[in-house]
């Protein structure tokens, strides 16, 4: 017997060396493909004192305290970071280059800070959330919108964004909760028991849904009376898990790159390009606590008094698990008015041989499911031969046939499906537009159609691939302003009754 166990281990033994043998190659050579990469930069390593945490909240407690440390922010930011950068035709691009084409601050507004618009008469508040790495300028048109239609908006800057990349390396997302609290707080005192709304934007739609879940328990404010969110963080990769270990690694003298999963030059003015170690550990740590607790809700039963909820989604999103949103948020929640918009990829392209991600499993699973008790507007091409596009609206617990909305919208030529990052964006948007807006005078990063050798641009080939603005803009958000003066008790006489 003894024996016997004796030749089993030791074969085990080998393979385990073997194992720990190539988990340590795999390592070392990770560290030399990261090291091979460009340097970090005083962007990437100064820490500003002055921004906010959840260990300031008793101190920080109204929108003015919080935007009293913005503007230290942006002072430190003048001392520590755009001093020490060169100026010059060379660093045209550079974000934090003072007076470059990318430099925020020769913008105005500087939608890197907090900001708040609609009237003082305002028939309802609503928060605009946006996600790790992004800025308040990723909700700014919906939010001007909002603010056209009476409501009382509140852009919030997140802590650790809209200055340098960083803050990446230290913010957590029960910072980012405690912000949330803050903007909440401040609407609901201001507007007096009327209506509040959150729009949440990927990571920003998972703090919405926190928020929310501690309303619903007593412990934070106001229920929200809807919510809408936009490519939402409810599942992401597995990957994220085991990364603290590389923010750990990162802290010995000659690894800083490791801190950074990328690291990229910084020339968008509203959003970083470069991604810390850490802020994929925070996304990670946040969709697992919501979703525990959604699960935990729905072991009892269909979660109810759950406010209305749209939720804006892509079949095909790199950044997150659009499976997720259904399985693990929408099913779990009692027909009480859900909706999911689902855009489908381009249909009339998939007769290139170049597509090679279909979604329609999805997109067939869930138009078929005669058991989920959610409402979809797939928008699709209304057949394989044509670049317009319908919205098929399916109702809860439905089988039959989906009622058809033409939308008078088409595919553009050069467009295969959307992306993770375009969904809240119209297609005039001056900054990520599909045509740079007249006049010039500022960075365009929209519909940039260059070729050339590869290594020549300073934007990099896979960053001008995304798409950066949503075609059906148009209609979605007409669908927004419907479901938020739905949840306002505001029909709206002039939109018609959408979809849903």
């Amino acid at each position: 017997m003894i024996r016997s166990l004796r030749n089993l281990l030791g074969p085990a033994r080998y393979l385990a060396a073997a194992l720990l043998g190539f988990l340590v190659g795999m390592l070392l050579l990770y560290v030399w493909w990261v090291r091979s990469g460009p340097p970090v930069q005083p962007w990437h390593e100064v820490e500003l004192e002055s921004e906010f945490t959840a260990d300031r909240a008793a101190e920080v407690r109204t929108l003015a305290d919080y935007r009293r440390l913005e503007d230290r922010l942006e002072q430190e930011m003048e001392a520590k970071v755009y001093a020490v950068t060169p100026t010059g035709p060379e660093y045209a691009l550079v974000r934090y280059s003072a007076g470059s084409a990318s430099d925020p601050r020769r913008m105005r507004p500087n939608w890197n800070r907090s900001f708040e618009l609609g009237p003082e008469d305002a028939a309802g508040g609503v928060l605009l959330l946006h996600g790790m790495s992004d800025g308040p300028y990723s909700l700014r048109a919906l939010g001007q919108s909002l603010a056209e239609r009476g409501y009382r908006v509140l852009g919030l800057r997140m802590p650790g964004h809209g200055t340098i990349p960083s803050g990446l390396r230290t913010v957590t997302w029960e910072d980012m909760a405690a912000a949330t609290r803050l903007g909440v707080r401040h609407l609901a005192e201001s507007l007096g028991g009327k209506p509040i709304h959150l729009m949440g934007y990927s990571t920003g739609a998972a703090l919405a849904l926190d928020y929310t879940l501690n309303a619903l328990e007593g412990s934070d404010g106001p229920t929200p009376a809807s919510l809408v969110l936009v490519s939402p963080a409810i599942g992401i990769t597995r990957l994220a898990a085991i990364t603290p270990w590389l923010d750990r690694l990162a802290r010995l003298p000659g690894l800083e790159q490791l801190a950074w999963t990328a690291n990229l030059p910084e020339f968008d003015p509203f959003n970083y390009n470069s991604f810390s170690v850490n802020a994929s550990v925070q996304v990670h740590r946040m969709t697992r606590s919501v979703g525990a607790r959604i699960g935990a809700l729905a072991a009892e039963g269909p979660i109810r008094a759950f406010p209305p909820t749209l939720l804006l989604l892509t079949a095909v999103d790199a950044t997150v698990s659009p499976d997720a949103v259904a399985d693990q948020l929408l099913k779990h929640l009692a027909p009480e008015g859900h909706e999911l918009i689902l855009y489908d990829i381009n249909r009339f392209a998939i007769k290139s041989p170049l597509l090679v991600a279909d979604p329609a499993p999805l997109t067939e699973r869930l138009m078929g499911d005669g058991a989920l008790p959610f409402a979809i507007s797939l928008i699709t091409n209304e057949t394989p031969e044509s670049r317009y596009v319908e919205a098929r609206f399916k109702p809860p617990f439905s089988t039959g046939a989906a009622r058809i909305e033409p939308l008078g919208l088409a595919w553009p030529d050069d467009t295969m499906s959307l992306s993770h990052v375009d969904v809240p964006f119209p297609p005039d948007d001056p900054l990520y537009g599909r045509y740079p807006p007249e006049g010039g005078g500022q960075i365009f990063l929209g519909q940039l159609a260059v070729r050339g050798e590869r290594g020549v641009l300073k934007i990099p080939a896979q960053w001008l691939l995304r798409l950066r603005h949503n075609p059906f803009y148009d209609y979605q958000k007409r669908r927004v302003l419907e479901w938020v003066e739905r949840g306002s008790g505001r029909p709206d006489p002039e939109s018609g009754s959408g979809s849903g």
